[in-house]
């Protein structure tokens, strides 16, 4: 597959940590296209086709936690009750390191659960791993 084809939307309502995202993908030679929302609420516009910006299959997306309006693990629920949305891959980037939060997002079937770290190695290493994921996987037509 042309990892060029999968898309990244950006759940995130930090505009620094977003950047630090994108910057990060850059940094790597990521070339894929990258969408972001602010909060779980416009997410889910973008995934139903209810706002300008559109987010077409494949994608993956990378959820924040604490987030105003819907927050991560509402968001979680939302879509994995929307017949349209309930197999959408989600990794959790979040800086919270609570055991509950980890558990509820794993019972949402997430794909993954990463810390957020301002330090480069952990970061650049997650970075390599959705690379790696996008590059083998076989995503659905």
């Amino acid at each position: 597959m042309d990892t060029k084809q999968v898309s990244l939307l950006l759940v995130d309502d930090d505009d620094v940590e977003a950047e630090l995202v994108k910057r990060s993908l850059s940094k790597a030679k990521i070339a894929n296209q990258v969408f972001r929302a602010r909060d779980g609420e416009e997410a889910l516009k973008i995934l139903r086709g209810e706002h300008e910006t559109k987010v077409n299959p494949p994608y993956l997306v990378l959820l924040d936690l604490n987030m105003p309006k819907l927050n991560g693990i509402e968001f979680l629920d939302v879509i994995r009750a929307d017949e349209n949305l309930k197999k959408t891959i989600v990794f959790v980037l979040t800086t919270s390191d609570d055991e509950r939060d980890r558990l509820a997002a794993y019972e949402r079937s997430v794909a993954g659960y990463v810390v957020k770290s301002r330090a480069g190695e952990q970061f650049v290493n997650l970075i390599e791993m959705l690379t790696h994921y996008w590059r083998i996987v076989e995503f659905p037509s």
